[in-house]
């Protein structure tokens, strides 16, 4: 288990009476992440980490399951989080429906819950804070359509099955080459729970069932890097077209040097940041728009090098 904290700064209704030698009352804020083992977690940390140092009194831990398929493991961390008494939780789920009852529990203590990065179906949310993901793969399929360059047979490699965020990606892929694009065909589909190792061994087997292919989509770049490397080691270079999504700056320079096509870009520093100042609104009373949308935009050759400062 992946865990960290950080004290920052917190506003007047925390700090003791005028004349009171009392200190200032601290206040908890749990951020539990699907995982700690990529560069899209650690910044989405760094970004709650600025907003919680902004604030006096705020006291942010940091915790995450071993890995993204462990929604278990997520599962027991909010429960212990909810028992040990933080004020607030900012939460990306492992599993969007797996996870309900831990919210449900955390709600009834009256622990605001915010999502961010993966929605969840979850009325008593105070807000979700995120890329339309759909969105994102429709973007993913013009991409890679307009890379490919005409008809082709086409592979999708997704994250871990049930994830609201990983299946917005592929459904709005998928959409979006019925619509769109049909002159590329989705010949094949397999999830590879968002790890890189695993995405390297889906790329194997589907080269191997489908040798024609000519184009990949991996909802997040951790997997569109080992299906990378899988066709590197088979001297295809270049020759069949990977777009990723998260544009991690590994995958934005593998897209500079034509390793890649590409990646959908989000803004994880903005949904830690946003997620801690929304966990800060609602234990002050303040209004929080439902739904924030941190932007996303796709990544290639001609704008990458703007991803690399």
């Amino acid at each position: 288990m992946a865990a960290g904290a950080l004290t920052g700064c917190r506003a007047a209704n925390d700090h003791p009476a005028p004349g009171s030698s009392a200190p200032p009352k601290e206040i908890e804020i749990a951020l539990v992440t699907k995982a700690m083992d990529s560069e899209f977690w650690l910044v989405l940390a760094d970004g709650a980490k600025a907003a919680a140092a902004a604030h006096p009194g705020v006291k942010l831990s940091i915790v995450a399951p071993d890995r993204e398929i462990n929604i278990d493991q997520q599962v027991s961390i909010l429960e212990d989080q909810t028992r040990k008494g933080v004020r607030s939780l900012v939460v990306s789920p492992a599993g969007s429906a797996q996870i309900l009852s831990a919210l449900e529990q955390a709600t009834q203590r009256g622990v605001p819950v915010i999502l961010v990065d993966t929605d969840a179906p979850f009325d008593k949310k105070v807000t979700y804070i995120g890329t339309n993901n759909r969105r994102g793969g429709q973007l993913a399929a013009k991409g890679l359509a307009e890379a490919i360059g005409g008809p082709a047979e086409v592979a999708l490699i997704h994250g871990v099955p049930g994830n609201e965020s990983q299946d917005e990606r592929a459904q709005g892929f998928i959409d979006a080459l019925a619509s769109d694009y049909p002159r590329l065909k989705l010949v094949a589909r397999q999830p590879g729970n968002s790890e890189r190792a695993l995405g390297l061994t889906v790329m194997e087997n589907i080269l191997t069932a489908h040798p024609g292919i000519k184009g990949v989509f991996a909802t997040n770049d951790q997997m569109a890097l080992g299906a990378m490397e899988a066709l590197e080691a088979r001297g295809l270079r270049g020759k069949i077209k990977i777009v990723g999504f998260d544009a991690t700056k590994e995958a934005v320079q593998a897209t500079v040097e034509g390793r890649l096509a590409g990646s959908v870009a989000q803004n994880p520093f903005m949904m830690g940041q946003r997620g801690v100042e929304a966990a800060l609104a609602a234990l002050d009373g303040k209004p929080v728009e439902k739904r924030i949308d941190t932007g996303t935009e796709l990544v290639t050759a001609a704008n990458a090098a703007r991803y690399l400062k």
